[in-house]
């Protein structure tokens, strides 16, 4: 749907008043300085269909959408009422039994519809000009691309660090950008520039570009080689904020659909990293960023025991208060999938406060958390029913199991916590596991 621009757009309807060029040049509708323009390609008119739709996003007077679709009108017809609509938009109206003004809802005495050329005119003397502003930036870009890969192969030191910040910032602010640097061998070659020997300042930047692509199996293949990943995670754990969710989201990408590379990736420093950066809550889209890694890192079983060894389980469990819905799912998938080992459901019992910050988010977040947060629960109770479950009663569990069995949930779910309710009661004789069941505890 088109948004309208921010000028005086109030003064801007048709309404029954003859609209020509000179009324909307003074107006400012068109900007003050927009007429019939020459478009450059000789006797070949430009497509107005087309020029719509590659300037889909960019803002308009709001006197060139039609009021029934708010899409730009490419052949606007008038009506009695003096309101103009696109025609094939207002012939479905009238073919659908309305005889009636859909912008006034006033009865029409003339049902007949009239060309509006002058707004057409308008129309197409206003898309073409920016049309053709776009293709001539396009062009510039697309220059300027070629001329930075090209200096790239001749630069070295702090010169070749300011060419990839300027080729970064522009592949970032332009789509024809990175089409141009793919067409040019570009990511091959701005891949080749990561190795042993790279800088960080460098390294920093080619990551920084890499990012912005789709990159295909050889490219993947090329950066997966141990000294290329080394120096990815060693940017990450020293880099700027920018560049250590630059360097997750490359890691990310270079591991998506690949088992093997989880392993070859999963070394103890990009662990350590990764924990470094979920923990600061200072910088929300980090702590996101970090905590999508770290899910897709602990997919594969092999990797959770180094986890595991490197303290991660009560980290993530103190991360959790204050965590929006979307990161704690993610805390909780990870638990669980630590959880899935002897020494992921031991760490989970000997944190202190796995059990109160776990319980705490049945019924209280969203269903996929309760969900989390039971499957978590169940691991460590049976891992050490007499121990655990105990504790769980007393940090409230069992009203709250309670809740989510008369809850609208999955009937799965419910069937879960009947289950976890029954394991925990058999070290509590009956009056006291019922006095354990009040809600007042939970509600507070």
């Amino acid at each position: 749907m088109y948004q309208p621009s921010s000028r005086k757009e109030a003064d801007m309807r048709l309404d029954s008043q003859v609209l020509d060029l000179e009324t909307a040049v003074k107006d400012g509708i068109l900007g003050g300085n927009c007429g019939v323009i020459s478009t450059g390609f000789g006797l070949k008119k430009l497509d107005l269909k087309l020029m719509v739709e590659e300037l889909e996003s960019i803002d308009m007077p709001t006197v060139f959408i039609c009021p029934i679709s708010l899409e730009p009108m490419r052949d606007p017809v008038t009506l009695c009422t003096g309101q103009t609509y696109e025609r094939s938009n207002i012939v479905k109206w009238f073919s659908l039994g309305h005889y009636t003004c859909p912008t006034t809802m006033q009865e029409l005495w003339d049902d007949s519809v009239t060309p509006n050329k002058t707004l057409q005119q308008l129309i197409y003397s206003w898309f073409s000009q920016k049309y053709l502003a776009m293709k001539k930036r396009s062009e510039d870009v697309q220059g300027r691309v070629k001329e930075v890969l090209e200096n790239l192969k001749k630069v070295k030191g702090q010169a070749r660090v300011q060419a990839l910040k300027e080729l970064r910032q522009v592949v970032q602010a332009h789509g024809t950008a990175l089409k141009t640097v793919a067409e040019n061998g570009g990511i091959a070659f701005i891949s080749s520039l990561l190795g042993p020997f790279t800088t960080h300042a460098v390294g920093s930047e080619v990551i920084g570009i890499l990012v912005n692509f789709n990159l295909d199996l050889d490219s993947k293949s090329d950066l997966l080689q141990p000294a290329k990943i080394s120096l990815i995670v060693d940017i990450l754990n020293e880099g700027s904020i920018e560049t250590k969710i630059n360097c997750t989201r490359l890691i990310g990408m270079l591991m998506e659909g690949n088992d093997f590379a989880s392993q070859n990736v999963a070394s103890l420093s990009l662990l350590v990293g990764l924990l470094r950066l979920v923990k600061d809550k200072k910088h929300q889209s980090g702590v996101l960023s970090g905590l999508i890694l770290l899910k897709t890192v602990c997919s594969n079983e092999s990797v959770r025991n180094s986890f595991v060894n490197v303290g991660a389980v009560p980290q993530l469990v103190e991360l959790m208060p204050g965590l929006n819905n979307e990161c704690l799912e993610l805390v909780l998938r990870i638990l669980e999938l630590l959880s899935s080992i002897p020494e992921g459901r031991l760490a989970l019992k000997d944190c202190p406060n796995t059990i109160p910050n776990v319980v705490k988010l049945l019924m209280k977040a969203s269903e996929n958390c309760t969900q989390l947060a039971l499957s978590i629960l169940w691991s460590i109770c049976k891992f050490a029913p007499e121990e655990c479950a105990s504790l769980a009663v007393d940090a409230g569990l069992a009203a709250k199991l309670l809740l989510v069995i008369q809850s609208g949930y999955d009937p799965v779910l419910k069937q879960r916590s009947a289950e976890l309710l029954k394991l925990c009661s058999l070290n509590f004789t009956d009056n006291i596991f019922i006095s354990k069941c009040k809600l007042t505890r939970t509600i507070e």
